[in-house]
């Protein structure tokens, strides 16, 4: 699907919108008579964000790095443009997105009626918390729902500001397991490397705001050189997750100068991306991005879609570009309370990921993040949702329900329990129906394969 043409009518946006077929609920127009008057109808404004897909800019030179995020804006700064005198050739622009972000009360209750608790939260947002979401992304939310799952995603409430016992700054002891600037290093045969701490759009649930909720900076060349070194340094490193922030927002050479840097280190097998990019702002997936990852094989990336209402044409469209360009593509879903915590958003989801060639890859408990444990769900409703999806979706749809414990002990996996009895001569499980069934242990069990030593050699 090419950028969205300027010369395309009004009224065939409008249809367009109506008849993506990309989940319940998308685009939603219901807020059209709520907004203050704007020349173009809201329906028609979020089909132009969400059918926005990138374009060639040859007027931008991509050796530029990323626009500069400031988190208080800078009076001589560019104002956040009204979406809706964008052109569409704008829109499209991954740069003008992230440019244009909403980021003040001010800018975000122009286009959105607040509650009473959104706009007290937003009120107390400078010099506590960031607040960032891309025209794109804020094209998706139900401006008359206040419990829309991209709005609660993105405008802050009060809640933010409580700590409950257990919340934790650093909630993976990220920083306990740092030998370098830029690195965390927990697993032993993998790192990940912080190429950033700016990201498209914040989250409220994000388990890295110590470092992406303040003010942004670029994490300087002479740091990530010597995080770079230390991955030189360390030969039991086989797999760097290169994450942030989101590296994505850097700009296309300055990102291969790190992925190449990287993929020099003679034991460094597998190279991964974490990133929401697909979800937030999926313009920026263009060819001359996909064209230099491909460079950089075998490499993988996992994104971050957290409901069905997120997959957009564009991020499908996204997603699929990626795919073609001979990526893996992984999914981390966040479990979050009023958001996706139902069996029906999950299902939902899973399935249409695969659809676009996405692996569901982790469900994520949330974390003990500050600010964040009303979005957390109990452990049982987790376990809850995948007893309802295992066995009654394919399995390619499920991913792993983990908690990342807290203080960087790792993730632990967690699920339904089907053993019912366990015994030498068999055990008793319980299937996804209900039904019992026993599976006989077999007289021999010695699990020893012989071949091993011709295979492996000295290498056991």
């Amino acid at each position: 699907m090419g950028a969205t043409s300027p010369a395309l009518a009004l009224g065939d946006i409008a249809r367009a919108s109506a008849g993506a077929g990309c989940g319940e609920g998308w685009p939603n127009g219901r807020g059209a008579s709520i907004l203050r008057p704007m020349p173009i109808a809201l329906p028609v404004l979020n089909a132009r964000l969400a059918l926005a897909v990138p374009a060639p800019h040859p007027a931008v030179s991509d050796s530029l790095a990323s626009p500069p995020l400031s988190s208080s804006r800078d009076p001589h700064a560019e104002a956040p443009a009204d979406p809706a005198h964008a052109t569409p050739a704008e829109l499209g622009d991954w740069r003008w997105q992230l440019r244009h972000r909403l980021s003040s009360k001010q800018e975000i209750a122009a286009l959105l009626p607040l509650t009473p608790d959104e706009d007290a939260a937003l009120d107390a947002a400078p010099g506590l918390f960031r607040v960032g979401i891309t025209p794109y992304y804020f094209s998706l939310i139900d401006r008359a729902h206040p419990h829309c799952p991209v709005r609660m995603q993105v405008i802050p409430r009060t809640r933010e500001l409580l700590h409950e016992e257990g919340d934790l700054v650093d909630p993976l002891g990220e920083d306990a397991h740092s030998p370098a600037t830029g690195i965390f290093h927990r697993y032993p045969d993998r790192c990940l490397l912080l190429a950033i701490d700016r990201c498209a759009i914040y989250c409220r649930h994000c388990n890295r705001r110590r470092l992406v909720g303040q003010e942004e900076s670029p994490i300087s060349r002479a740091a990530l050189a010597g995080a770079i070194d230390y991955i030189r340094r360390t030969p039991a490193i086989r797999d760097v997750l290169i994450s942030g922030g989101d590296p994505l927002t850097l700009s296309t050479d300055r990102l291969e100068e790190i992925i190449a840097a990287v993929r020099a280190i003679s034991h460094v097998e597998i190279i991964r991306i974490g990133t929401r990019v697909p979800v937030v702002l999926p313009m920026r997936i263009d060819d001359a991005l996909c064209t230099m990852l491909r460079r950089y094989h075998p490499l993988f990336i996992n994104t971050h879609f957290n409901h069905p209402k997120e997959l957009t044409p564009a991020a499908r469209t996204a997603c699929e570009r990626l795919a073609d360009a001979g990526i893996p593509l992984g999914n981390q879903t966040v479990l979050l309370r009023g958001v996706n915590s139902s069996t029906r958003v999950m299902r939902r989801l899973f399935t249409e990921l695969l659809k676009i060639r996405v692996r569901p890859y982790y469900l994520f408990q949330g974390d003990v993040a500050a600010g964040t444990s009303h979005l957390r769900t109990s452990v049982e409703t987790g376990i809850e949702i995948m007893q309802n999806l295992r066995g009654w979706i394919s399995g390619l749809a499920i991913p792993h329900l983990v908690i990342d414990t807290p203080n960087g002990m790792g993730k632990v996996s967690i699920g339904p329990d089907y053993v019912v009895r366990r015994a030498a001569d068999k055990w008793t499980l319980r299937n996804y129906e209900g039904h019992l069934v026993d599976y006989p242990q077999p007289t021999d069990q010695d699990p020893t394969c012989p071949y091993d030593e011709v295979y492996f050699g000295d290498r056991a």
